[in-house]
């Protein structure tokens, strides 16, 4: 997993994708995004699940013998190709590149995943976002990693942030400060505009400090 505070190479497309992909749940949890790890944890139980297995066949071997436990260590190793087979085709299948899974505040569900092309540094993503009427939107989004990375390979934060925002009108919801207001995207979420109004007012009214300034006058004496 690659830090998105240390510089890594330009030219390495792995770590570019990494990086990026690191970076979602962080911007999206600080909006309280509330995260599924459902993925994950079916994937890592599966894959415990196979090492289990295995340990145990290696076990009962070197204790009684292959002999005495063959047909346990046939019947194990069937079992453990199942749960490799299982793990293999979760991870082509149902997780298909996902990064994110998560509920916003307001309830609708958000779903991320990302992908590259060999030798093409280009940051593709499909955004699907399921409104609680089980309705689903799906954005999707081909920007350079440049947008991003500066030239020594150290990740800007910001107009990452920004993409995802302007992008996907329930982030812009979230985090309006980040939105560059386009007719497309009020078109897709009057509530949006809302949004930002209710934080440029906030912004506003937090920079706006009123200045009282007293006028301190004197009699002129005559000469």
């Amino acid at each position: 997993m690659a830090n998105a505070a240390e510089k890594i190479s330009v030219y390495n497309l792995a770590d570019l994708k990494n990086t990026s992909d690191d970076a979602i749940p962080n911007y999206l949890n600080s909006l309280k995004f509330r995260q599924s790890h459902t993925l994950t944890d079916v994937r890592l139980a599966l894959g415990y699940t196979a090492f289990g297995v295995a340990a145990a066949c290696f076990l009962w071997d070197y204790k009684l013998g292959f002999e005495s436990t063959k047909y346990y260590t046939a019947a194990a190793v069937t079992l453990y190709t199942l749960i490799n087979g299982a793990l293999t085709l979760w991870i082509m299948f149902r997780e298909k590149g996902v990064v994110y899974e998560g509920t916003s505040p307001s309830g609708e569900k958000i779903s991320i995943s990302s992908s590259t092309k060999k030798n093409v540094p280009i940051y593709n993503l499909t955004i699907t976002v399921t409104d609680k009427n089980s309705k689903s939107t799906v954005h999707k989004l081909s920007k350079p990693f440049s947008g991003w990375f500066d030239q020594t390979g150290q990740f800007v934060a910001v107009p990452f942030q920004e993409l995802l925002a302007n992008s996907v009108p329930l982030i812009g919801k979230r985090d309006p400060k980040r939105v560059n207001v386009s007719k497309e995207l009020l078109d897709a979420s009057p509530d949006v505009l809302d949004a930002i109004l209710a934080a440029n007012a906030t912004g506003a009214e937090a920079a706006s400090t009123p200045e009282v300034t007293e006028k301190k006058g004197g009699k002129r004496r005559k000469a």
